[in-house]
């Protein structure tokens, strides 16, 4: 009940999202259309592949299918570099999102089932997708990086531009890692403890952790700051920082999951807003200290 009446929270998550998004896509697609046709044709036809892909397979909505394909190609036009290559954007970290929250949803399902706890079937709500891709969009896009940019402890190193895409690197890392962690800790554990406690409750409990769960996050956060290091080519420097805000998100997920969500403050889009975006707040401050 406590969900309904927190609705309006996600509708706020998509607007602070999607419009931006489609913005932004429109405007760089219309200056790669004509100054670089093949950029904008690839990403914005690898975007809607993508997209049509996952409302295929019922990992979203339509609606969930059509925000993930916008802010996928929001990403892929701010992370693009010169000479073109679409393995070398943001989509490889989405892709790897994609993959591993859809085989971590589909781990143990009827166990899930039986607990009531198993993701609906008809896939991720168009506020959940923002939710969850919403903070790296905003973090990699051309008006934050030039935000982030014009600050003193940047100038310092040559690599320190590119290395700003571990901060959106990080909010996509821990939304990986926040699936996969909830997912596979209520199919391997039978009693997952609170944050805040420790005490035993039932999975699926807001706020719960598990070893295993813990384990699995942690892995999945590592494989997604992995491969978007070398996509991006941010080197061992953007592994580090985008992995280690992955894991403070992870474990202020729970912590809001225990505190606030359980007490109905928040919903489950606003804490995986929030989430993410502290993830992407503590690979800031972790770039801060390398280059101060």
């Amino acid at each position: 009940m406590a969900q309904i009446k927190l609705i309006w929270q996600s509708k706020l998550v998509l607007l602070l999202v999607l419009p931006f998004a489609a913005a932004s896509v429109v405007l760089q697609g219309h200056f790669f259309a004509e100054n670089l046709a093949q950029t904008a044709i690839w990403t914005l036809g690898l975007s809607l592949l993508l997209g049509l892909i996952v409302a295929q397979m019922r990992a979203a909505t339509p609606g969930g299918a059509f925000t993930g394909a916008v802010i996928t190609a929001c990403l892929m036009f701010s992370t693009a570099s010169f000479p073109y290559q679409p393995w070398r954007t943001a989509l490889v970290p989405v892709m790897a999102l994609f993959v591993l929250t859809w085989a971590g949803t589909r781990l143990g399902r009827k166990q899930k089932e039986r607990l009531g706890t198993a993701e609906r079937r008809q896939g991720r709500s168009a506020a959940q997708v923002a939710a969850n891709l919403g903070v790296a969009m905003l973090a990699c896009n051309d008006l934050a990086q030039s935000w982030l940019a014009g600050f003193g402890w940047f100038s310092r190193a040559d690599q320190a531009p590119m290395l700003l895409f571990a901060v959106g690197l990080a909010a996509l890392a821990e939304a990986t890692a926040d699936t996969v962690s909830s997912e596979a800790g209520q199919a391997l554990c039978g009693w997952p403890r609170l944050i805040t406690t420790l005490r035993q409750v039932e999975p699926g409990t807001n706020g719960a952790i598990s070893l295993a769960g813990t384990l699995a996050g942690v892995f999945a956060a590592g494989i997604v700051s992995g491969l978007g290091a070398l996509a991006l080519s941010g080197g061992a420097a953007m592994f580090w920082i985008s992995g280690a805000g992955a894991l403070f998100g992870l474990f202020f997920d729970s912590l809001l999951g225990a505190t606030l969500e359980r007490r109905g403050w928040l919903n489950n889009d606003a804490v995986n807003f929030l989430a993410t975006a502290s993830a992407a707040g503590f690979a800031m401050v972790m770039l801060a200290i390398r280059f101060h």
